[in-house]
C-alpha cells in the first residue's frame, strides 16, 4: 500500500477505472500510514475527501472531511473520518442533482444525481463498526468517494454531457457566495 507522495492520480489513470479491494487488516502499518498519508493530501489539496485509489492504493478506504473552503464554501463541519470497507445498506428513493468536483477530475464541474440520505456500515481507523446515517451534502460525498472504490468518477454519473461544465464558469455563475 505504498503511496506517491501528495501525487493524485488523474481522469484516465488506470487506477481509477478499478474495483479496489478489500481492507484485511485495518491496524497494520501499511493501512495507518495510509490513512495519515490521505489525511494530509486531502487537507493540502483542500478537498472535502480523498479515496484510496485517487493516492494510487486499490483498497477500499476513503476519508470524509467537510468544512467550508474554497471549493464548497457551504460545506457542514465534519471532524475527518477514515472510512474503511463501506457499504452502503439503504438509500433514499429521493436523488437530489448537485454539483460535484474532484480532486482527480480538476478544472470540471458536474450536475450529478444522488441519494439524498443514505444508511451506511463502516469501520474506522481503530476498527470500530459503525452504522449512520448520512443526508444531503455528506451522504453526497460519501456516495463520490464510495464510486472511487467502485472505479467510477463523478463524470460517469452525470445524466448528459451538458450538466458538465468548467470550474471557472462555475465559480462565475453557480458557486454560493462564500
Amino acid at each position: 500500500m505504498a503511496t506517491k507522495t501528495s501525487e493524485i492520480a488523474q481522469l484516465g489513470h488506470p487506477i481509477l477505472m478499478e474495483h479496489a479491494k478489500v481492507v484485511e487488516d485495518i491496524s497494520s502499518n501499511q493501512c495507518q500510514s495510509l490513512i495519515s498519508e490521505m489525511m494530509r493530501t486531502v487537507e493540502q489539496a483542500g478537498g472535502v475527501g480523498i479515496a484510496a485509489p485517487q493516492v494510487f492504493n486499490s483498497v477500499r478506504i476513503f476519508i470524509v472531511c467537510s468544512k467550508p473552503n474554497a471549493r464548497y464554501p457551504d460545506a457542514p463541519l465534519m471532524e475527518p473520518t477514515a472510512i474503511i470497507n463501506p457499504e452502503i445498506i439503504e438509500f433514499s428513493i429521493d436523488k437530489e442533482k448537485g454539483w460535484e468536483g474532484c480532486l482527480s477530475v480538476p478544472s470540471i464541474r458536474g450536475l450529478v444525481p444522488r441519494h439524498k440520505q443514505i444508511k451506511v456500515k463502516y469501520y474506522d481507523q481503530l476498527g470500530q463498526q459503525h452504522h449512520v446515517v448520512y443526508s444531503d451534502f455528506i451522504a453526497r460525498v460519501f456516495q463520490h468517494e464510495m464510486d472511487h472504490l467502485d472505479g467510477l468518477t463523478f463524470v460517469d454519473r452525470v445524466e448528459s454531457v451538458r450538466d458538465l461544465v468548467s470550474e471557472s464558469y462555475w465559480y462565475e455563475h453557480y458557486a454560493p457566495s462564500a
